[in-house]
């Protein structure tokens, strides 16, 4: 296999594309963050790149420790059989060793940021590896990897001030309950499977009906709280208008799925999300910016 075949194999095997999700939001919490730390939506160069790094790294470590660790898992089930790990493309020590070399990028760009990242990293790590072993004991696995997704956007605040702040607990809480109302949308992909292998989440406990009206709640407390954070960072308009716009995204991402009808499940998993994650930055980015010339 070619350095260029085998980049790609690894590039699947952690849904690299699906980043966007979450680094979005951990530079709105940056750029939030320098905005009321220092009066300028700039962060700086060195926070920029090592907020990068950090950000990809963890989660290329937690990909690849989820593909490994469910990957008999995956091998029953029809719609991941043909995931990287269960397919034999690549070897569980191959994606145990990613795992690795990921996780010392991330203690490395931790260190580089501030000494609190650098302490919090353990914390972090737990929470990376733990998630996928959740879903064998506890339907509130979609809580687990919110709370564990939430922490890019307080990490992109905390490598800037390297303190806790209120818009870092209310950011934190945004991804929260947007991660658990989008996987629980996933999760419904799965639910006859799940049913049959013992597997947990909402949709198993609850049914597909109460399942998709617990994954709206939870959107529309994800969108009361996008506006809380606007209210307490002193937000322009600019990110009103963005948040407006994220809630009919979420709005249309529940008009996508039915118990009757679970075909677009995963277009209103990756598309409408991806489209969210990246107005919400834009929205920030404007909303700093003119903040910063104003």
């Amino acid at each position: 296999m070619s350095a260029a075949a085998r980049l790609k194999t690894y590039l699947d095997l952690v849904k690299f594309e699906h980043t966007v999700f979450a680094l979005p939001f951990a530079y709105a919490g940056m750029l939030l963050a320098s905005m009321e730390a220092r009066g300028t939506g700039w962060p700086g160069w060195h926070t920029l790149i090592w907020v990068t790094v950090a950000m990809a790294s963890a989660r290329t470590a937690a990909m690849g420790a989820n593909r490994v660790i469910d990957r008999f898992i995956d091998a029953r089930n029809p719609r991941t059989a043909a995931r990287e790990v269960p397919a034999g493309k690549v070897s569980p020590a191959q994606a145990w060793g990613l795992v690795v070399v990921s996780l010392i990028i991330m203690a490395v760009a931790s260190a580089q940021l501030n000494s609190l990242c650098l302490a919090l990293m353990p914390v972090a790590v737990v929470f990376l590896i733990g998630y996928p072993y959740t879903k064998r004991f506890t339907w509130l696995c979609h809580a687990w990897l919110g709370v564990t997704d939430g922490a890019a956007a307080a990490g992109g605040w905390i490598a800037v001030t390297g303190t806790f702040a209120p818009g870092t607990w209310l950011l934190w809480a945004v991804v929260v309950f947007w991660m658990i109302g989008l996987d629980v949308i996933y999760a419904t992909m799965d639910h006859e499977f799940d049913v049959k292998h013992g597997i947990k989440s909402i949709p198993v406990r609850f049914g597909i009906p109460r399942a998709l009206r617990i994954a709206a709640g939870s959107h529309a407390l994800t969108f009361m709280l996008l506006l809380l954070v606007g209210l307490v960072t002193g937000a322009s308009f600019w990110y009103a208008l963005a948040a407006l716009v994220m809630g009919a995204i979420l709005f249309y991402e529940h008009r996508l799925v039915n118990p009757a009808d679970l075909s677009r499940a995963n277009v209103a998993f990756f598309d409408a999300n991806m489209w969210l994650a990246l107005t919400m930055l834009v929205g920030v980015m404007m909303d700093v910016t003119w903040r910063t010339l104003t």
